[in-house]
Formats: C-alpha cells, structure tokens, sequence
C-alpha cells in the first residue's frame, strides 16, 4: 500500500513537511480500517493498558504528601509522567481511540467509507476499555493503592469523584481540549523520522492537555475504575459514591463526545481541509474535462 505522495526514505534527516504529513495520516487511516478484527482488538486492549500506566505513573507523582512542589511544577511533572502512556501506544505500536479519530481524514478523501471508520472505532473502543481496566484491577491487586500509608489510594479515589462530578458542558469542553493536543501530538509524529522525533513531538501536547485539566475517555477508563476499586475496599467518602451512572453519564460519554469533536473535526477535518481537499478537487475537476 504504497502512497507516491508519502516519502519513504530513510536516508534523510529532515521531519516531513505538513503535506507529506497529511498524505501518511491518510495511508495510515486506511490501513488501521483494513486490519483484522482480532488483531484490531488486542492492540487496542495493549493501548488501553499503556494509558493506564501512565496515570499511575501520574497519580504517584502527583500525590500530595509525598511531595512538597508547587501547584504547576507539580501538574507539570505529571503531565510528564503521563506523557509514557502515548510514547508506548505510538513507539509500541497500539490502537488509541482518540489518536484513531484522525482516520477521518481518510474518510473524508474517499480512501475508506463509513462503516469501516465505525467499525475500527468500536472495536478499539471496547479494547482500550479491556487494556485500562485490566490494569486498575492488577495495580489495585498490586497494592500500590496502600503506598506512602494509604495517601496514593486516597488520591486515586479523590481523582474519580472530581471526573465524576463533572457537569457536561464542562465534561465535553474538556474533552475537546483534550483530544485537539492528543491528535496534535500524533499529527506531529507523522512528520517524525526517528523514536526521538517521536518522543519529542509526544512529551509537549500530552503535558499540556494532563497540566491544565483536560478529561481522555480511555484515561479515565482507568481512573474511574480505579477509584471505585479503592471506595469498595476502604469504605470511605461514602456521602459522595462513585457509582456506574455517574462514571458513565458524567464523565465517560460526554468526554468521549469531547474528544471526537477535537479529534476529528478540530484537527483531522482542518488539516484534511487545508493539504488534501485542494488535492482532491483538483483531481475530480481534472476527470471533469
């Protein structure tokens, strides 16, 4: 499935420039949509375990307690720390729903149709659901929720409550804030040419939308589930429960509303409109004549 507007060598050191950037997102796109189911769902259920080990990674950081910092190099350390769960997905190699939300721009230049885009997405979707849970279940399991005398459990609770309290315009506005930097990030790595490049282009965008309070439907997969695991064991902060309703009414659906409307039509859509629609109407009015 070579693309002829793609640049395939290795032998240069420069980044791609946006418009060979836009020609491998849509390879790219095309390629996701064509992968077996099977194989779809595993790697989807990897991407989803790769981000939940990044907010572990971000809530022992982040615990107050066993650090002294202040408010923003503290966010700003664990916007680091998070910054793992993508550099696995992309260097790795997993299926993100959020990242797989710029298979629009495939779609919207006719290279695949609609219901191959839904397709990938519910299946990637489920798995990334799969990966996150598994890993709150193996890190609850793990015991790390006991860790600096219990104060990392009682972070990982108070983090559910807050995404859960959440009221949705705030919840879908976070959510689009979140996923504009996330398809940002991997935009960028489309230009990339190296594991460095990539790992660059990833540490900024995901530090950002973690440091400023922006809501991912798969990190919170992991968050919420994590919380409520704590809740049961320990019992407490029972006047404010995190209940099923409000993991999903509050914050998993409209989060996800937020994050396909800066994925795919703050980023892909925009890009897809300045670098490929030219190209395509060219073509259609080249046929034309």
């Amino acid at each position: 499935m070579n693309d002829p507007h793609v640049t395939t060598s290795t032998h240069s050191p420069d980044a791609l420039l946006p418009l060979e950037m836009a020609h491998r997102a849509e390879q790219i796109g095309q390629d996701k949509v064509e992968r077996d189911a099977i194989s779809l769902f595993v790697l989807a259920v990897l991407a989803g375990a790769f981000i939940a080990w990044g907010g572990v990674f971000y809530t022992v950081v982040t615990t107050s307690g066993i650090n002294s910092l202040p408010f923003g190099f503290t966010k700003f350390l664990g916007g680091l720390a998070f910054s793992l769960g993508l550099i696995l997905v992309i260097v790795g190699g997993a299926e993100l729903f959020t990242g797989n939300n710029l298979i629009v721009m495939a779609l919207a230049n006719g290279r695949i149709k609609t219901r191959q885009l839904l397709r990938n997405w519910a299946l990637v979707y489920a798995g990334n659901f799969v990966g996150a849970v598994g890993v709150a279940i193996l890190v609850f399991m793990a015991g790390v929720p006991n860790q600096a005398e219990g104060q990392v459990g009682e972070a990982m609770h108070s983090i559910a409550i807050a995404k859960c309290s959440l009221v949705w315009p705030q919840a879908i506005a976070a959510g689009i804030g979140c996923n504009l930097l996330v398809c940002l990030a991997i935009w960028l790595c489309f230009s990339a040419r190296s594991v460095a490049d990539k790992v660059l282009a990833i540490i900024f965008p995901i530090t950002a939308f973690v440091a400023t309070g922006m809501e991912h439907c798969v990190a919170n997969m992991y968050f919420i589930p994590m919380g409520m695991l704590v809740q049961f064991s320990t019992h407490e902060n029972t006047d404010r429960p995190i209940s099923l309703m409000n993991f999903f009414g509050n914050n998993l659906l409209p989060v996800t509303i937020g994050n396909i409307i800066g994925g795919t039509v703050l980023v892909g859509m925009v890009y897809w409109f300045v670098y490929l629609r030219p190209e395509r109407n060219k073509a259609e009015s080249d046929q034309a004549i």
